[in-house]
């Protein structure tokens, strides 16, 4: 019975986990006073930018990055950034 139960377990674990949402990662950089933003899912290596310009547009736009992502933003000198500071952009572009 025991085995039974932990196999039931480990099966629905298993399912729960393939049906969570990706944890992306953020990073920004500021660019003459216009902000860059960008979302990273780390499974698929898709993600989005955001570029907010110093007039107060928002452009998004869908990207596709390559396994060398992480050390080209480290290169570019982007910085760790917030979901929150990310989905308030996007929440401006999405109205």
């Amino acid at each position: 019975m025991l085995i039974i139960v932990t196999l039931i377990c480990l099966a629905t674990t298993t399912i729960a986990k393939n049906n969570l949402a990706p944890l992306y990662k953020y990073f920004k950089k500021e660019i003459d006073s216009d902000k860059i933003i960008v979302r990273i899912n780390p499974a698929t290596l898709e993600g989005l930018e955001i570029l907010v310009s110093t007039s107060g547009e928002i452009s998004l736009t869908p990207r596709e990055f390559d396994s060398t992502i992480y050390e080209d933003l480290e290169f570019d000198e982007f910085q760790a950034s917030s979901p929150l500071e990310f989905n308030l952009y996007l929440a401006e572009v999405t109205k």
